[in-house]
């Protein structure tokens, strides 16, 4: 079965329990709020590594459905925030949440669904030891993507960003919460020590990819199939690895206003192209995912296996 197929058989796994775990219940509009983006689709990349990692440690996956469940729930309460703080309107093709339901009812929603992570993780059928050792990976992941949305935020403002500080800044906002799936789906299906550290690096990698490749896709991808606008990294002025480079080739990039042409982009992502740029990102993409599928060598020989090198393929390499 194809890589995607396998994906999607793993998410559907989660739209399931959906109802049963986050329930439409009173104030019936906080919790369409809290739902709104789980319910319009997502691709439940997070969830689907937490359970590829137990299965690939002889997990019982319907033990960590609930798990998988929490982790795709931190990834949307991240999802509503940022898109209140980068002032964006679309996500996955529908209104954002402060768009539909306006700013305090957003803030509240993307506090509910990080309240409700936690509780639904706790109450995992596991040993508690570790499930409280869950529950700290999932705190300081937490903890760790405020400080890199922090860091993001006052990059903007930044004239000296150097790559390892896009590097530091992408690993907490992004890759720690990849990271930390595949930890968890590990620690409560009972692995070693050495099996969590190679777990976890897979997924900082896979996560370090999938960012690269997501601020490539920014610019390259129409809004359409994106789900949201095109360029918007370079007109909030975000400091990503290919800006960094660019500017580093002597590249002048025009800052680029909210409603900026087609052709405008088009202008910027073309210098992109010829500074080699874009070309330089997808490279180092392409490495750091090399540098985690070898680390997973040390697990045993499965079809789980195999799938979290494939997936971690999927992400510098997929197209929306």
């Amino acid at each position: 079965m194809h890589t995607i197929d396998e994906l999607q058989k793993r998410g559907q796994m989660i739209d399931k329990i959906v109802d049963q775990l986050l329930p439409i219940t009173r104030p019936k509009e906080l919790y369409l709020a809290s739902r709104h983006l789980m319910d319009v689709g997502g691709k439940r990349l997070r969830p689907a590594m937490l359970i590829l990692a137990a299965e690939s440690v002889n997990g019982d996956i319907n033990k960590v459905l609930p798990a998988a469940f929490s982790i795709e729930l931190v990834h949307t309460f991240t999802l509503i925030h940022d898109d209140i703080m980068d002032q964006d309107t679309i996500r996955r093709g529908a209104p954002a949440v402060h768009v539909k339901w306006g700013l305090p009812a957003a803030i509240l929603a993307g506090d509910t669904l990080y309240s409700k992570a936690f509780e639904i993780l706790g109450s995992v059928d596991a040993d508690s030891n570790r499930i409280v050792q869950c529950l700290k990976v999932l705190a300081n992941t937490c903890a760790d993507i405020c400080e890199g949305q922090w860091l993001d935020m006052t990059f903007v403002r930044s004239a000296e960003v150097s790559e390892a500080d896009y590097m530091e800044m992408v690993e907490k906002k992004t890759a720690v919460l990849f990271a930390a799936s595949t930890l968890i789906g590990g620690i409560l299906s009972g692995c070693t020590e050495e099996e969590a550290d190679a777990l976890w690096e897979v997924g900082r990698t896979t996560g370090l990819g999938f960012q690269i490749r997501d601020d490539v896709l920014d610019l390259l991808t129409p809004k359409e199939r994106l789900g949201k606008n095109r360029g918007s990294d370079l007109i909030e002025g975000k400091k990503t690895l290919i800006a960094i480079h660019a500017l580093k080739k002597g590249v002048e990039l025009e800052h680029l206003t909210r409603g900026a042409s087609e052709e405008e982009i088009d202008a910027v992502v073309q210098k992109l192209h010829e500074s080699g740029s874009i070309d330089y990102a997808m490279k180092k993409a392409h490495q750091l995912v090399r540098e985690g599928k070898a680390k997973l060598e040390i697990l045993p020989d499965s079809r789980a296996k195999e799938l979290l090198k494939e997936l971690a393929e999927y992400m510098v390499t997929r197209t929306y």
